[in-house]
C-alpha cells in the first residue's frame, strides 16, 4: 500500500496503521511467555503431542536460548521429549510444563540433530533418569563443537545458563529406531542428508504427526551451512521425505505447526530456487559477487532473512562450482 502525502489526514492515518500492522506481522515478540524461561507456552497439536514453539530469531537472552521447537509425547506409560534445549533451566520449564499435562515420568529425550539448542539441556533429563538418544551424526557434532556452542551461549544467556553442562549421550542409531511409550510407538527416522548432520525426524503414525526437526522450514529462513550439501537434501526430500510427510500434520524444527505444502513451499522450493539461480550463474560464467546479488525477494518475508540469505547464496555457489 503506497501513502500519498497529499492526500487528507484520515488517509495518512489509515495507511500508518496499514504500516504498523505489516511490521507487527513480520517481526515477531521477543518473548511470548515472560513467566517462563520458554519462549511460548506449549500447545496441543493432537492426542498426545505437545509442542513449545520457539522463537524463530536467533538465541537471545529475552528468548532464554528458545529458538527452537521443543515438544513432548504422552503414551500411556511414559514421555517422549524432542529436544534437550539450549540450557538447563530451559529444559526444567518444560518439564514443569510437561508437568502440567501429565505425571508421568520423562522416559526419553531425543535430539533432533548435534546443534546447541538441541542438547545443550540435556543434562537436566539425565538428572531426572531419561535415556538421550542422538542420531550417531550428532553425537559426532556434540563431541566436537559441543563446548564452543557452550560457550557461545554462556555469553548469552549469562545467568540462564546456570546448571548447564556437556553431557555424553546415552543411545545412539543410524537409520531407524522405533520406541514404545505404552499403546504409542513413535520412530525416530533419519531420513537423509539435511541442512546439518544427525539430522532426524520423529514420526509419530498413530497421531499422523511428523516432527520434522530441520529437515523442513517455512516461517523462517533455512540456514545453507559450509557444510550443507543442498543437492542432497533435495534427494533427501524427494526420495524418502515426501512420501511419509506429504499426508502428516507437521510440526517443523523452528516455526507454527504447518502443512507439508507449506514445508514443501519454503524447503524444497526455496532450495530448487536457489539452485537454479546459481546454476544460470555458472552457464554464463557468472561469480560469487554475482551470487550474492541474487534476487530472493520472494522469500524477504521470511525470520532471518537478513541474517541468512547472503550467507546463503554464497556457499551454494561455492558448493555448485564443484559439484
Amino acid at each position: 500500500m503506497q501513502c500519498n502525502l497529499l492526500e487528507r489526514l484520515p488517509g495518512i492515518a489509515i495507511c500508518l496503521l496499514f504500516s504498523v500492522i505489516s511490521l507487527s506481522a513480520i517481526a515477531s515478540p521477543a518473548d511470548r511467555y515472560p513467566e517462563s524461561m520458554l519462549y511460548s507456552k506449549p500447545v496441543k497439536v493432537a492426542d498426545g503431542v505437545w509442542s513449545a514453539i520457539g522463537a524463530t530469531q536467533y538465541f537471545s537472552y529475552e528468548n532464554g536460548g528458545h529458538n527452537n521447537n521443543l515438544s513432548f509425547i504422552e503414551g500411556r506409560d511414559a514421555v517422549l521429549v524432542v529436544n534437550g534445549g539450549s540450557a538447563y533451566l530451559l529444559a526444567k520449564a518444560l518439564h514443569d510444563e510437561i508437568r502440567k499435562v501429565t505425571d508421568k515420568p520423562v522416559l526419553y529425550v531425543v535430539d533432533e540433530n548435534g546443534q546447541s539448542h538441541a542438547a545443550l539441556g540435556n543434562g537436566y533429563w539425565q538428572e531426572q533418569g531419561a535415556i538421550i538418544i542422538a542420531h550417531a551424526d550428532a553425537v559426532t557434532e556434540i563431541e566436537h563443537r559441543g563446548a564452543d556452542g557452550l560457550e557461545e551461549m554462556s555469553n548469552i544467556l549469562k545467568e540462564q545458563i546456570e546448571g548447564t553442562e556437556l553431557v555424553v549421550v546415552d543411545r545412539s542409531f543410524n537409520d531407524q529406531l522405533e520406541l514404545d511409550l505404552g499403546n504409542l510407538k513413535v520412530q525416530l527416522v533419519r531420513f537423509g542428508p539435511g541442512h546439518s548432520p544427525g539430522d532426524i525426524s520423529v514420526l509419530v503414525p498413530e497421531r499422523n504427526v511428523l516432527i520434522t526437526g530441520d529437515m523442513a522450514f517455512h516461517q523462517r529462513m533455512l540456514p545453507v551451512f559450509p557444510d550443507t550439501d543442498t543437492a542432497a537434501w533435495l534427494e533427501t526430500w524427494h526420495s524418502r521425505f515426501e512420501p511419509v510427510a506429504k499426508t502428516m500434520t507437521i510440526i517443523p524444527g523452528h516455526g507454527e505447526p504447518t502443512s507439508f505444502a507449506e514445508v514443501d513451499k519454503y524447503t524444497r522450493g526455496y532450495l530448487e530456487y536457489m539452485r537454479g539461480k546459481v546454476t544460470e550463474l555458472l552457464d554464463n560464467d557468472g561469480t560469487l559477487e554475482d551470487a550474492y546479488g541474487i534476487d530472493q525477494t520472494p522469500y524477504m518475508h521470511l525470520e532471518t532473512y537478513e541474517q541468512l540469505a547472503g550467507k546463503n547464496a554464497g556457499r551454494i555457489f561455492e558448493a555448485m562450482e564443484f559439484e
